[in-house]
């Protein structure tokens, strides 16, 4: 029935006027623009990271244009059986290189592996034979059978009408070899979505999958490789070139270049960048969520493909959103693993979404390609994600656990929108969720823990790097010591006013800095008080930069558990750090580098019982203690 559907439809379609076949291909290729709305993005999606320096009114163009010609080559497919010899001559012609290529092959026979292209009137290149005014050497095409058997039979049989030979990939490799060692010809699809049976290389700055088997043939047999493709002259028309391609004679040689001349063939021509399938998601091969987050495939050409090209390092094209956590300390907590992001997917463009307070640190800190600043509060503020659609993420990463947050990711238009899970916490706006199980208990590991669990579930092989953020030069023994006397968020995390002062009493030759913010200012205001110059109080009064600079000229640092902890821990300064209340077990310092975890007597590892009850004598012993 299919079969008859097929064959009813193409006599149809080959009998129509052109004229109404245009207007048909103009019609349903707009509303297929339109309509699939996912195809759609996918197409502008493509363009926007395959040419970023294009306006997306040229995007669009392209788009709509590669949409209508879509159409017009499905149309071409199912007439092609049904046009005559004499119409088929009138639609396609061979262009000067090919017409040379033709009667070279024919005077001096050899072995050729034709790499043929994804261009509009793609079918057409199965008319070569006919085209051709001399004799041809045996010619195969290497295809992708069709699942229904009558279809794929019946398409088989006109593709060979004009005695091209179509080889199955699962049953006619042999042959294809058979072919080759006969001084004949092997046409192969250029494919950047060949999943694991493909190498792994770049196309247009992106890792993808291409497919070897033209660079291995060639290699194996010493044949040419060239190109084959139809140039779209206009509607249903079509002229045929070739052009040599002339790598190293080695297959990873031939991939690299096959990719590099494609590329440079659709940069510099828009009429075939527009013919090009552009809706085809060949980049998905390294997007599986599970394995999102590190590069797998059976064969990885990609340091080859660097050396190739001569580039310095991979190019960082998949686009990677991350929503950094609301707090400092979370932030700061976040960098090991932001590290091990960079190393694990070094292809992967990172954009840090954040407080705009906390961009400076985060640009200091160099894991980062581009940050964003999240908007203030009010009525623009989730119409600015929407916007960023136009950005095309490709992952967006949450380390938050808030509506508002997954909110944002998805009015991105982002696909994969990864989050992690609480048991009986709905997250229904995230794609993909790492779901904590229901025997981890939180209170028993670290936070850090936590959430590498969480990125390993989307496939992290690169443990996170706890080193601090840069070399600290050895402070001198009279150098400042730190205080931070406040917390933004607990109050029951603040040590007592009375027992910084008896700290600093029991100090006498010691001079301080107080930090905070400027809601900190009555407490160190309080704890400053009297002590002169002795003690510079710094709340309220440092930009988050100069809060890190003065930090890193500190000897040491006394603080409550509070996001300047975390910072002075990522700066490599040696902290004592008081808790009572809280857990050190879950949220204390992360880095290497000196720590003295400080809690009151009999409380339990987990926290749980008040500040105060720390003495100042104990602080002071623990500064005074011999290293």
């Amino acid at each position: 029935m299919f079969k008859l559907l097929l064959q009813t439809l193409g006599w149809t379609l080959a009998h129509l006027p052109e004229w109404l076949l245009q207007g048909l291909s103009a019609g349903f290729g707009e509303s297929l623009y339109w309509i699939a709305g996912r195809r759609r993005r996918l197409t502008h999606s493509n363009l926007a990271h395959a040419f970023p320096e294009r306006p997306p009114a040229w995007h669009r163009d392209l788009a709509r244009a590669g949409s209508r010609q879509l159409v017009e080559t499905g149309l071409l497919s199912l007439a092609a059986p049904y046009l005559s010899e004499a119409r088929i001559r009138i639609i396609a012609r061979l262009a000067p290189s090919a017409d040379a290529l033709v009667r070279e092959l024919s005077a001096r026979p050899r072995p050729v592996v034709f790499a043929t292209l994804h261009l509009a009137l793609w079918e057409s290149q199965t008319w070569l034979k006919l085209l051709s005014p001399v004799p041809l050497p045996e010619f195969g095409i290497i295809f992708r059978p069709l699942e229904n058997a009558a279809a794929n039979a019946f398409v088989q049989s006109t593709r060979e009408r004009f005695g091209m030979r179509l080889l199955s990939r699962k049953e006619g490799f042999a042959e294809a070899l058979k072919i080759l060692r006969g001084q004949g010809c092997i046409g192969i699809l250029m494919d950047q979505n060949a999943g694991m049976q493909g190498v792994l290389t770049t196309f247009f700055g992106r890792v993808c999958s291409t497919t070897e088997l033209p660079g291995l043939l060639a290699a194996k047999y010493g044949a040419e490789v060239r190109s084959f493709y139809p140039r779209r002259t206009g509607f249903w028309r079509v002229e045929f070139e070739s052009a040599l391609i002339a790598p190293d004679r080695t297959a990873e040689g031939i991939t690299v270049a096959l990719n590099r001349w494609l590329e440079d063939l659709l940069r510099g021509d828009d009429q075939l960048c527009a013919s090009w399938l552009w809706a085809h998601d060949r980049w998905r091969h390294q997007d599986v969520p599970a394995r999102r987050f590190h590069l797998e495939s059976k064969r990885n050409w990609l340091d080859a493909d660097q050396r190739l090209r001569g580039l310095p390092a991979l190019p960082r094209r998949t686009r990677l959103f991350i929503r950094l956590p609301n707090w400092l300390g979370d932030v700061v907590m976040a960098l090991p693993l932001l590290r091990a992001l960079r190393a694990s997917r070094p292809d992967a463009e990172l954009t840090l979404l954040a407080k705009a307070q906390f961009l400076p640190l985060l640009e200091s800190w160099g894991v980062a390609d581009h940050l964003h600043a999240l908007p203030p509060q009010g009525l623009g503020y989730f119409a600015h994600f929407w916007r960023l659609r136009r950005a095309y993420p490709d992952t967006w990463l949450l380390f938050t656990n808030s509506l508002r947050g997954d909110l944002e990711a998805w009015l991105s238009g982002c696909r994969q929108r990864f989050g992690l899970r609480r048991p009986g916490k709905s997250r229904p706006l995230l794609s993909h969720a790492y779901v904590v199980p229901a025997g981890f208990d939180e209170r028993a590991h670290h936070q850090l823990e936590l959430w590498e669990n969480f990125l390993r579930h989307f496939g992290l092989i690169v443990a996170p790097d706890r080193s601090p953020h840069a070399p600290r030069p050895t402070p001198l023994a009279a150098a400042p010591i730190g205080l931070i006397c406040g917390s933004e968020n607990n109050p029951a995390k603040r040590w007592p006013v009375s027992h910084w002062r008896s700290l600093i009493e029991l100090l006498p030759n010691g001079r301080f800095v107080l930090f905070g913010t400027a809601n900190d200012t009555p407490i160190t205001n309080a704890v400053a008080a009297g002590f002169g110059e002795r003690v510079e109080n710094l709340a309220g009064r440092t930009t988050l930069p100069e809060y890190c600079a003065r930090l890193r000229a500190c000897r040491l640092l006394v603080t409550n558990d509070t996001g300047g902890m975390h910072l002075a821990n990522a700066l490599g300064v040696p902290l004592f750090a008081l808790f009572g209340p809280t857990n050190p077990i879950r949220t204390g310092p992360v880095f290497r580098a000196p720590v003295t975890m400080l809690q009151p007597p009999g409380c339990p590892p987990a926290g749980g019982s008040p500040l105060g009850d720390i003495s100042a004598a104990t602080v002071a012993a623990a500064i005074n203690k011999p290293n």
